[in-house]
């Protein structure tokens, strides 16, 4: 491939999804008598999902369609109670916490009483005895391999089987697209190919090289033939120089493989701290007729991992959404799935990528996976769904939905159904997100085990991802990961979601500081720290990742490249990037940091403290001045309104959206939970007011108008604000702030999304 820029963004969905109407729990989705109904048992399903399970996902597994269906409503019986009874509680833990901080108004935090009140009141529960996580058949890519991850909107076909092939990346492309090569002396982007900026593609490339695979002398920009030398019986790689000497890998084990064509190299293989680094040769290529030794682009082993979506990425509101979302799924799981679409003039078809296949040192066959090892990301507790409702037309908890479903259609990897492989181990691998504590975790553990037994499954085939995002997870996270020690894959952090429900739970103890120096708060970096040093303690290393957040300026890959490497350094296994290219540029990091011998030294220091984590981000005596309190405003409003006319209009649930000051930003339902609810913070504790409120978000609407005029799909909020119910959303995530669950933004989007979907 001539340099280019191939990687579209990973978590984005460019489709209008369709909708209806919902609030709090099992009103979520509104009104549940619409469309056909299948009654099995004491269940109601949607035709269309019925369908889907009939006919697309049940056929090849063993399992009946009506058996699956009598065995969920059989989950549903014994499950739906205790959902509701958990989200209770959530609800009674912050009623008594918001009464504990209005008791003591005005009066400085004091940790000790703090502390002590969260564990009188079971919120913070005592730590059991040290335990080692004992999950089994856990694939290489999450026990071993240390890399990049993606997340991407399962809704979206084009974008999930993109980020799923984005397992390989070309260094190059990647590189010559961004802005990490830098564009003076004329080394400008352009749609053709620039010697000027390839030249200095290829010099960055080979720098990387001699950094990471180097060369007994010499350097890799002064090859001119690679060949290989037959020593006791193997393979060995050898370089001629520039000068005519013959050189070897300073280290010879590096190299473990190559392809041929018509007896001349084609490819090699290195590999690097578990990563592979794909040299490809082609003297007759346009790039390698330039190249002294015929090199004509450099591929990385990028995304290691992708978590396809079902949660904050995504838009799926009803039956219609979430058939979709299923359907996308089963067909990756079946290696079925493809779409075709037009790009630059051009129609492409896409679909799931082969396998790589090289021949070793000794000669016999290596093959390596083409794809990402997908892990499925279902939706959290309090999300309720009416695709399936009981016999009396209640609402049922969309998570268990979502676990019963996406196990059913991972079942076709399980039996070989597909064309590819996914897990080679024969594990299903269900990220959870939005626990609060142990006591949820545990209902999940116990959910999978029905599942499994359901579904006639091994005991544990089942696996969890913990999402550590709410701090009641945080501060249990040891006894977390004690209840799932079985089937644990993952524990991460995320700043967005984490900060958002920080300013949630200590609503009444006091205004929070702007939300970009939140980041910098000794609670934030505790936090950080305190989930790499729990997992280390849990023996994660060798057996499940230890994930870090998402990088959220697509287009400032310079940035992340300069960055980014502290998340390896932090003791993270991996981390969220949000596109294939910011994968191949960040599997960068993993070559020059080993995070399994980085990890063994930090796990020598002292936990993260306690206390910190339990301090929230207040203001106390600072004083904010008018102008720094309106800017704080106008960004948090403009990307509320960029993020909200999107999901509500049209049905993206994550988008790259300009700020304030038009720099790309990755958006999702966690970036609008932390800036809806820092603002409704503020207007709680009369940093603003209600109509400083309203008269922002009106002038941002038309700011927000302006950056979307382009988009053909695209309705004006203003100046017809009463008449945009996405502006009107817009305004409900900050006037209901302090009244929604935890601040989740679902209850204010669902009903107007469907309000839209209801009008056409």
């Amino acid at each position: 491939m001539i340099f280019g820029n191939s990687g579209e963004i990973g978590c984005r969905c460019n489709e209008a999804l369709a909708n209806e109407d919902p609030t709090p729990y099992s009103t979520l989705n509104g009104d549940n008598s619409m469309g056909n109904r299948i009654e099995i048992g004491n269940l109601r399903i949607d035709e269309g999902l019925y369908a889907l399970v009939r006919d697309e996902i049940a056929p090849g597994t063993g399992v009946e369609p009506d058996t699956f269906w009598k065995a969920f409503g059989d989950i549903i019986a014994a499950f739906a109670p205790e959902n509701r009874s958990l989200l209770e509680k959530r609800d009674v833990l912050q009623q008594q916490i918001d009464a504990w901080h209005l008791a003591r108004k005005d009066e400085p935090l004091d940790s000790a009483a703090y502390s002590a009140f969260l564990t009188e009141i079971g919120y913070l529960l005592p730590e059991g005895r040290d335990f080692t996580v004992i999950t089994e058949d856990v694939d290489l890519e999450i026990s071993l391999i240390s890399g990049p991850q993606l997340v991407v909107p399962t809704d979206n076909a084009r974008y999930a089987l993109n980020a799923a092939n984005a397992r390989w990346g070309s260094l190059y492309d990647a590189l010559y697209g961004t802005d990490v090569i830098d564009e003076s002396d004329g080394a400008t982007r352009s749609a053709t190919y620039n010697p000027i900026r390839g030249a200095k593609v290829i010099a960055y490339t080979e720098q990387f090289l001699d950094e990471m695979t180097g060369l007994e002398t010499g350097s890799f920009s002064d090859i001119t033939q690679f060949s290989l030398k037959a020593v006791h019986g193997e393979q060995q790689l050898r370089a001629t120089l520039k000068g005519g000497s013959e050189v070897g890998l300073a280290d010879p084990s590096k190299f473990v493989g190559f392809t041929q064509n018509n007896g001349e190299l084609s490819a090699l293989l290195l590999r690097n701290h578990g990563l592979h680094i794909e040299i490809r040769v082609d003297r007759e290529h346009p790039v390698g007729k330039a190249h002294s030794a015929g090199v004509f682009d450099v591929i990385l082993e990028s995304a290691i991992t992708t978590i396809q979506d079902c949660e904050d990425s995504v838009a799926a509101v009803d039956a219609a959404d979430k058939v979709r979302v299923y359907s996308n799924w089963n067909g990756i799981m079946k290696g079925t799935l493809e779409t075709t679409f037009e790009k630059s003039g051009e129609m492409l078809t896409r679909r799931l990528a082969p396998d790589k296949t090289f021949t070793a040192p000794d000669g016999s066959t290596l093959t390596l996976p083409g794809r990402s090892l997908l892990l499925i990301r279902n939706v959290g507790l309090h999300m309720y769904t009416d695709a399936v409702t009981t016999a009396d037309g209640e609402e049922i908890p969309e998570g268990i939905l979502d676990a019963m479903v996406t196990s059913f259609a991972a079942m076709h990897d399980l039996e070989n159904n597909g064309l590819h492989t996914n897990s080679k181990t024969g594990s299903i691998y269900i990220v959870k997100p939005k626990f609060h504590g142990p006591e949820e975790v545990d209902m999940t553990i116990r959910l999978f085990e029905w599942i499994e037994s359901a579904l006639g499954l091994p005991t544990n085939t089942i696996k969890i991802g913990i999402m550590d995002e709410e701090r009641r997870t945080t501060v249990n996270l040891k006894e977390s990961i004690r209840i799932a020690r079985e089937r644990l894959v993952f524990i991460n952090t995320g700043f967005l979601d984490r900060t958002g429900d920080e300013i949630h739970t200590s609503m009444e103890a006091g205004p929070m500081i702007p939300k970009m120096d939140i980041r910098n708060e000794p609670w934030m970096l505790a936090y950080e720290d305190w989930n790499v040093d729990v997992g280390i303690e849990t023996g994660l290393l060798g057996t499940a990742q230890i994930g870090k957040g998402m990088w959220t300026k697509p287009d400032q890959m310079a940035e992340m490249v300069e960055t980014k490497v502290n998340h390896p350094l932090a003791g993270a296994t991996t981390a969220w990037v949000p596109s294939p290219t910011a994968a191949t540029l960040h599997a960068m990091h993993y070559h020059r940091v080993d995070v399994g011998n980085w990890i063994k030294e930090l796990s020598a220091r002292q936990r993260a403290s306690l206390t910190d984590l339990l301090t929230p981000p207040l203001l106390t005596e600072r004083e904010l001045q008018p102008d720094e309190i309106q800017r704080e405003l106008d960004n948090n409003a403009q990307g509320i309104l960029g993020y909200v006319v999107r999901w509500v209009d049209q049905g993206i649930g994550c988008s790259k959206i300009p700020d304030i000051n038009n720099v790309g930003l990755m958006e999702d339902r966690a970036t609008l939970r932390i800036s809806s609810q820092h603002i409704a913070n503020w207007l709680h504790h009369g940093i603003v007011t209600r109509e400083q409120v309203t008269e922002t978000f009106q002038r941002m609407a038309k700011i927000v108008d302006e950056q979307n005029a382009g988009d053909p799909n695209y309705r004006d909020m203003s100046p017809n604000y009463e008449q945009s119910i996405a502006f009107q959303a817009a305004l409900d995530l900050v006037f209901k702030g302090c009244e929604v669950p935890n601040g989740y933004t679902e209850f204010v989007l669902h009903p107007r999304r469907r309000e839209v979907k209801a009008g056409g």
